[in-house]
């Protein structure tokens, strides 16, 4: 039996931690947005939107692991980081035990949240929890078809900045509304790019994901396009403070996609993974960065 260290080092890695910016990172770029422009800040709300935004990554994770290793799809041949039941450190059962509490946690502050934003949050955490089951539960999950960049964009972009900046100012505004679609694009870059890098894998696990149809030569693309459309986007926006400072995230995107169009393959894409990851992350910092700056 592994030493408890080992079991905890496991279960940390199973929860997937450097996918976690990816949840705070268009949170924290909501509460931003909101403070900048109320000059206000509703800090246990903002705490507690934070953590039921980690919960639900973490759940999600956790049965996405579980799930994809019932199906067969993560094996010990998979190309990408280790998975929890695809590797024996823990059953699928207890894996999927581990996801449900993680939701459950989730719930748990989403009842907080609804009693500060009502309704709207209340079907929006639900919708959110549904849709980190339904991910890679139910009979036909929705990463084993092409609508998972779809997915990414509405939960970690469009959801998660609306959702946050309610919560703050209960008001809905279609800046918040814009400012998500921009940070959802770069964070369903990181799906197309999981999918680039599995996609012989996927094909004999009967996974159909959107790089599948497309084919290599336009998924790449496809990836270039969710990178660097939200410069463009965000210019659009009636944002408060300057924009300039989110230009120094060109010459990241650039080098993430002449990387790719390179020619990397299978496990030499799992380092591009994680720093498409931590792309989104870099966006949200240099727009709250401007967010601080005087206009005049």
């Amino acid at each position: 039996m592994p030493a408890p260290t080992v079991n905890l080092a496991r279960w940390i890695a199973a929860g997937r931690p450097r996918t976690l910016p990816l949840a705070v990172a268009p949170v924290l770029a909501g509460i931003a947005l909101a403070a900048f422009v109320t000059d206000g800040l509703e800090l246990p709300t903002a705490l507690a939107t934070l953590l039921a935004a980690v919960a639900i990554q973490v759940g999600t994770n956790l049965h996405n692991d579980a799930a994809d290793f019932e199906r067969g799809t993560d094996t010990q041949d998979r190309v990408g980081p280790e998975r929890a039941a695809a590797q024996g450190w823990f059953t699928a059962a207890q894996v999927r035990r581990a996801a449900h509490l993680a939701f459950l946690t989730a719930l748990l502050f989403g009842v907080l949240l609804t009693l500060r934003g009502g309704w709207p949050i209340l079907l929006l955490g639900l919708a959110a929890l549904a849709a980190g089951y339904a991910y890679t539960g139910g009979p036909r999950p929705i990463a084993y078809g092409p609508f998972g960049e779809l997915f990414v964009l509405i939960f970690f972009g469009i959801a998660a900045v609306t959702g946050s900046h309610y919560l703050q100012t209960l008001a809905f505004s279609p800046t918040a509304l814009g400012l998500g679609v921009a940070l959802g694009l770069p964070a369903a870059a990181v799906l197309t790019l999981n999918s680039y890098r599995d996609r012989e894998t996927d094909l004999r696990a009967g996974r159909r994901t959107l790089c599948h149809y497309l084919g290599p030569g336009r998924s790449q693309l496809l990836y270039a396009l969710l990178l660097l459309a939200p410069f463009p986007l965000l210019y659009l926006l009636d944002l408060p403070g300057r924009l300039w400072p989110v230009l120094a995230a060109l010459p990241l995107s650039a080098w993430l996609i002449i990387r790719l169009f390179r020619g990397q393959e299978g496990s030499a894409l799992n380092a591009l993974l994680g720093a498409t990851a931590l792309y989104q992350s870099a966006l949200a910092v240099l727009l709250i960065i401007g967010f601080a700056l005087p206009t005049a």
